[in-house]
């Protein structure tokens, strides 16, 4: 028998060694035209104003010296502004060609301040690029000139401020004890008004500018004639070339930053030396600039500048800084020439030398200066601090003028110094001055009245004809009425200047009056001279009605006599008079009018609380609309609502259906967008409802499937709920909304969670939740979430069936009719409640026992299902 041998399987190579060589060269020539493109570099284009010196493929692009890029091509602009010059960057700068990065053209340049661009001068002109910050871009517009610091430059820039240039230029050196350190890079105008200068500090030299140094220009020289001699210095020869700058600085003080800011001083010594003060005068004559300050003959200081001002002349002294001491708050200056005269001249040297300004200390030991000083013509009166100084207003001027006399029985005491308007020109305002034996007759309550040149009194008895002497006639005269007060007038306390005695007497009844300031929303129609009503009995007027911007509402001044002052230290109340009151009723209607006074200019009413009534001691600062209010102590609080609300005057403000205030006005807003409505918060509730996060919202009537809500405001109108605050911060500005918040309404301990579906479908605030056909919460709010795909319906569980719901819990849609239909089982319908199949539903089935690691916190979300699985029905966990 032939024995047949079994075939032998050789399995196939699937990879053959020489397919490698083609991977590789394929990688490897992939990874050469990666590398090839990579390295080709970058095209960018600058914009020159010009082409000079600047040629294809020979101009450079460098940044430290170091080649980074060549000019490719030259074209002119489409504008026909300037040239693009394209240029072919290396690939390692494209981390560098942002849209801060500078390009500028380096050309050699020489001046007086040394050369510019040397390097230049030898390879040729090249582009230098200055990295910067921002977006990348392969567009640049190229500089005009180099800018004052480049990146590596060590060192700090400051800011030099003057009102001059003066000679001042690019490379000006900067000196520090004659030390050049540095150099001026740049200057630009700021406006029309200054220089700015900027200066640059070499790294070394950094540390020696601090932020209270002084900047002083020294460029040329300066020379300094006078009959004294002739004084003529300078920095050095660089400085007398080309311009300089010199600085001082105080070794403890912090060091300057880049950016900082000095002012650049014409003089060494107006940069260092001494203390400023303003004078002012009416006419500049006999003041220039460099007067000197005087004091016992010693010269002090000198004049630097002087300039028109408002009121007349400002000049500017600077005190030397070893006088500066002298300088106290009640200093004297005047201005002293040479006085010519039939006994001889005094001083004669000022002829040549011109006038000077005498300094005289006070006695003050107010180093505090004011902000000017006041330059005398002549020399003071040394016996003016003994002289009683006094200022007297009054609503007019009463026919005197400065240099009048002040008189008392007739004797002249004194005179006027100066007749002003008050600096808001509302009264006139007179300076007076009495002899120091006199000062003792002005006393507490002493006045002053106009003395009149012809007085005239007629009568049955006869016709009395008095008159005044002629300086009586021309400047007037005041006279003073000491008073019967044993009192000294306390310095400085201003007087009246009355009319006549008789007025005088009318003023000092009315200071017997008792003041106190009411607080009103609006003008209540009153004004000066409107009654004050107590039990229809006048107790006194209104002094004056002011508006005030900050709080936006009304000052009242009142005036009580003081015979009623008992009645203002008891708990009272005041509220504002109508001129008619018609209260209508069933049992028929009661007409008030109130007294033709108060009816033609207003009229306000004080009552008095019951003795067992507690409220604020402020609460006779407000003044209410009416009696009802005021008796019931409310506050005034404004609501800002949207322009779609119908809420209208005397609307009740409720919480949980009880009022506690009401709405008095309600008006639109002049971005006819809002409203504001203000109302009035009964006094023992206010403490709840004034604070900052109470909660104010319209309630109207909103008619639905589920039923009506707010019925009511269907006869009645809307009306504004609210709800209490918790912190203590109180405020009287409230924005209404139209709507409550999520949780308005809900216990504080109740479950709150959030329902996710993709859309809102029947659900509504107030659709129920069902646990077992009973309800146990209901939809709160609800909103788009924050990408918009889907919605958030805030909701709650009732406290008394937190426990029935946790993290193991099934939420499903219960509303309406769901209808199952099959080819072969047939129809399934499926409905709720009828609540459900009007207003929408929800349905809740919990599978586990609640417990500390499966209870829900607040906020959780929940999937809000469409259908429910049939096991969560059958689900039925022990609670």
């Amino acid at each position: 028998m032939t024995q047949i041998e079994s075939p032998k399987v050789v399995k196939k190579k699937l990879f053959s060694p020489i397919w490698l060589l083609p991977i590789v060269a394929l990688v490897l020539g992939a990874w050469l035209g990666i590398k090839s493109i990579k390295e080709s570099g970058i095209e960018i284009q600058i914009h020159f104003p010009s082409a000079t010196g600047i040629e294809v493929g020979k101009t450079l692009v460098k940044y430290q010296g170091l080649t980074v890029g060549k000019v490719k091509d030259i074209g002119i602009d489409e504008d026909l502004k300037g040239v693009n010059v394209k240029v072919m960057m290396d690939y390692r700068a494209k981390p560098f060609l942002n849209k801060h990065t500078l390009f500028w053209l380096v050309t050699p340049k020489a001046s007086i301040t040394g050369v510019e661009g040397l390097d230049a001068l030898f390879s040729g002109n090249y582009i230098a690029i200055q990295p910067g910050k921002g977006n990348s871009t392969a567009f640049f517009e190229a500089e005009r000139q180099p800018p004052p610091m480049q990146v590596g430059s060590e060192g700090v820039m400051v800011e030099l401020t003057s009102d001059k240039l003066g000679s001042l230029d690019v490379g000006s050196p900067i000196f520090f004890r004659q030390i050049p350190v540095g150099s001026v890079v740049s200057y630009r105008l700021d406006g029309n008004a200054r220089v700015i200068i900027s200066a640059f500090i070499q790294e070394q030299y950094a540390s020696l500018v601090k932020k209270n140094s002084h900047f002083w220009n020294v460029s040329g020289v300066k020379i300094d004639a006078s009959l004294s001699g002739v004084k003529v210095s300078s920095e050095s020869l660089a400085s007398i070339l080309a311009g300089g700058v010199s600085f001082s600085s105080d070794e403890k003080a912090p060091t300057a930053q880049n950016g900082d800011s000095f002012a650049l001083f014409d003089s060494e010594i107006s940069a260092l030396g001494g203390v400023e003060v303003n004078l002012t005068m009416a006419q500049g004559n006999g003041i220039n600039n460099g007067t000197h300050v005087v004091y016992r003959g010693i010269t002090i200081g000198s004049i630097l500048s002087k300039q028109l001002s408002e009121n007349g002349v400002t000049a500017v002294a600077k005190f030397e800084p070893q006088h500066a001491h002298l300088l106290t708050s009640d200093g004297i200056f005047w201005l002293e020439g040479a006085d010519i005269s039939l006994s001889g001249i005094k001083n004669p040297e000022r002829l040549l030398t011109g006038s000077v300004i005498n300094f005289l200390p006070g006695t003050s030991a107010n180093t505090t200066l004011p902000a000017s000083f006041a330059l005398q013509s002549s020399a003071p009166d040394l016996m003016q601090s003994k002289k009683r100084l006094l200022t007297l207003s009054s609503a007019e001027n009463m026919g005197v003028t400065a240099g009048a006399e002040v008189r008392y029985k007739q004797l002249p005491i004194g005179r006027v110094l100066s007749v002003n308007l008050t600096q808001d020109l509302s009264a006139v305002e007179y300076r007076l001055e009495l002899q120091p034996e006199f000062a003792s007759l002005v006393r507490s309550d002493s006045y002053f009245v106009p003395e009149s040149a012809l007085s005239i009194d007629a009568s049955l008895e006869g016709v009395s004809v008095k008159t005044r002497d002629l300086a009586t006639l021309t400047k007037g005269a005041i006279s003073l009425i000491p008073g019967n007060s044993k009192t000294p007038l306390a310095g400085n306390t201003p007087l009246s200047l009355f009319s006549s005695i008789e007025a005088a007497d009318a003023y000092f009844e009315r200071q017997h009056r008792v003041y106190l300031t009411l607080i009103s929303q609006d003008g209540a129609d009153v004004s000066q001279g409107s009654p004050i009503y107590y039990k229809k009995m006048q107790i006194g007027t209104v002094e004056s009605v002011n508006w005030q911007s900050k709080s936006e509402d009304f000052a009242i001044k009142l005036a009580i006599d003081k015979q009623f002052q008992p009645l203002l230290q008891k708990p009272k109340v005041f509220w504002r008079n109508s001129a008619l009151d018609i209260s209508a009723s069933l049992a028929g209607i009661d007409v008030a009018l109130s007294p033709l006074q108060g009816a033609l200019k207003g009229s306000i009413s004080l009552g008095l609380l019951d003795k067992t009534t507690t409220g604020p001691n402020t609460a006779a600062l407000k003044l209410y609309e009416n009696q009802q209010l005021a008796l019931a102590q409310a506050q005034a609080i404004r609501l800002t609502l949207p322009a779609s609300a119908k809420l209208a005057a005397k609307a009740a403000i409720r919480y949980q259906g009880h009022q506690v205030g009401e709405v008095s006005q309600v008006k639109l807003n002049t971005d006819l967008n809002t409203l504001t409505a203000t109302a009035y918060l009964y006094g023992e509730y206010a403490e709840h409802f004034s604070r900052s996060d109470c909660e104010y919202y319209v309630v109207e009537a909103q008619i639905s499937l589920a039923g009506i809500k707010a019925p009511e405001t269907l006869i009645t109108g809307p009306y504004i709920s609210v709800l209490p605050g918790k912190n203590g911060q109180k405020t009287t500005q409230f924005t209404a909304n139209m709507v409550e918040g999520s949780y308005a309404n809900v216990p504080e301990d109740a479950l709150k969670f959030t329902l996710e579906d993709t859309n809102l479908g029947s659900m509504k605030i107030g659709s129920p939740i069902f646990f077992r056909g009973i309800k146990v919460g209901q939809i709160d709010g609800y909103g788009l979430s924050t990408q918009g795909n889907s919605v958030l319906m805030q909701a709650h569980i009732e406290p008394q069936y937190s426990h029935l719901v946790n993290q193991s819990s099934q939420f499903w849609d219960a509303s309406g009719i769901k209808v199952d239909v099959g080819l072969f089982s047939g129809a399934q319908i499926e409905t709720g409640s009828l609540e459900t199949l009007l207003a929408g539903g929800i349905n809740v089935a919990t599978k586990d026992t609640t417990q500390d690691d499966n209870r829900l916190v607040t906020g959780t979300v929940f999937r809000l299902q469409h259908k429910a699985e049939n096991e969560w029905q059958e689900w039925a966990p022990a609670q």
